[in-house]
């Protein structure tokens, strides 16, 4: 029986940049019938803001307590995933940019020419159990005819394209170009079909939620029909700056609310902030990444705009008390911390091949150090969100 998947990614909020659109659709070079996962992923965080207001999750990310894994390899009885370290990993990553066909040119880190290749040879090691690499064959047949969403912006896409590049060593993908859809979803399906529609929450059985820079974003905020403040609005209209905290915090509450109150109990996984690693100057002022190793904790500094956007996500999770995560749906995917450790995992000037020919002042060419090369660091993500999903029963 062929097997389909497809995948359409539609465009990102007005003033994203390098968004593409792609439908991946994979017919199966296995012949066991297994049914593939449905997928459903959301990229606007227009779309997420104005969903979270029409919602409502009440959330303690209590520490993992896992006896033995369902995947046979974690050792402890108790392990927190998300305190570790970055060791060397000889064996390198499970595909590379010849054998999956699904990375975005800008994070395609390797075709563009990146010259050093150590930061492919790591991979997470919490401190107090070992963590199984991400199978692929054991995921596909753990959520087989079940369905994901992932809810965010293009760090979330580049995630999806790694768990897209992983799963793809095992079923090969196939592209092709739909015609857009009215929603930011897309979909692996068994029948090839893709569901054109608003968000569907009672479809989904795991739910995988980020924040993101677009809080950032000059704001001005409209409550109750009524402008009630702004953020980074320069003085202009006389209103009051409250912050980017503010929103990032109302919603927050606003979707935990409304995940706690909602009678669907899909597992909803929520990935905390992803620091970005820009050195002597930002995105549009000359900063840039050339790291080549990671960091040691002692070396890792987080600034100051993550770590507000952190206090708020651990604050709205933990405000609830121990007792709130028992029989709750909601996990923290905490890869603040571990991501901080890879300064090394970025395209840096290398978001287009030979990025540097022809240029006489390389200090003009433009570096991203927030987005992550695949292969690269943001695999280990899917390590760790394979593992809280399939323990998932041990988790509430």
């Amino acid at each position: 029986m062929d097997q389909e998947l497809s995948l359409v990614l539609l465009d990102s909020p007005k003033g994203a940049k390098h968004e593409q659109n792609l439908d991946v659709s994979v017919p199966s070079t296995h012949h066991r019938h297994r049914t593939f996962t449905k997928f459903f992923i959301y990229f606007s965080l227009v779309a997420l803001a104005y969903y979270f207001i029409i919602s409502s999750f009440a959330v303690s990310p209590i520490s993992p307590t896992l006896p033995e894994s369902a995947s046979g390899n974690v050792s402890s009885a108790k392990c927190d995933l998300f305190t570790g370290d970055w060791i060397p990993d000889p064996s390198g990553p499970l595909y590379n940019n010849f054998s999956c066909h699904h990375i975005q040119d800008f994070q395609n880190c390797l075709l563009n020419g990146r010259p050093d290749v150590n930061y492919l040879f790591w991979r997470w090691k919490p401190r107090d159990c070992d963590l199984p690499r991400f199978s692929p064959s054991q995921f596909l047949d753990t959520v087989k005819n079940k369905w994901w969403a992932f809810i965010g912006d293009s760090i979330s896409r580049n995630h999806v394209q790694s768990l897209i590049c992983i799963i793809s060593q095992v079923e090969e993908a196939v592209e092709s170009n739909p015609k857009p859809l009215t929603a930011p979803i897309s979909s692996f399906t068994s029948t090839s079909s893709i569901t054109n529609g608003p968000i569907q929450y009672p479809n989904f059985d795991f739910v995988v939620i980020s924040g993101g820079k677009w809080f950032l974003k000059t704001t001005i905020f409209h409550e109750n029909n009524t402008i009630t403040g702004c953020h980074y609005c320069q003085g202009r209209n006389n209103l009051t700056d409250l912050g980017y905290d503010y929103s990032y915090r109302k919603t927050l509450n606003l979707l935990r609310d409304f995940v706690h109150n909602s009678n669907h109990k899909p597992l909803v996984l929520f990935r905390t902030t992803t620091p970005d690693h820009f050195e002597h100057g930002e995105w549009n002022t000359g900063g840039y990444c050339n790291r080549t190793m990671p960091f040691k904790e002692s070396e890792a500094k987080m600034k100051t705009v993550d770590d507000v956007m952190r206090d708020v996500e651990l604050d709205v999770f933990h405000k609830f008390g121990k007792g709130f995560g028992l029989g709750s749906n909601v996990r923290l995917l905490d890869t603040t911390g571990m991501s901080l450790l890879r300064p090394d995992g970025h395209p840096g000037p290398y978001r287009h091949p030979n990025p540097f020919a022809g240029v006489k002042n390389k200090s003009t060419v433009q570096n991203d150090c927030l987005h992550w090369c695949l292969p690269g660091p943001i695999d280990s993500w899917n390590d760790v969100m394979m593992e809280t999903m399939l323990n998932r029963e041990q988790y509430i």
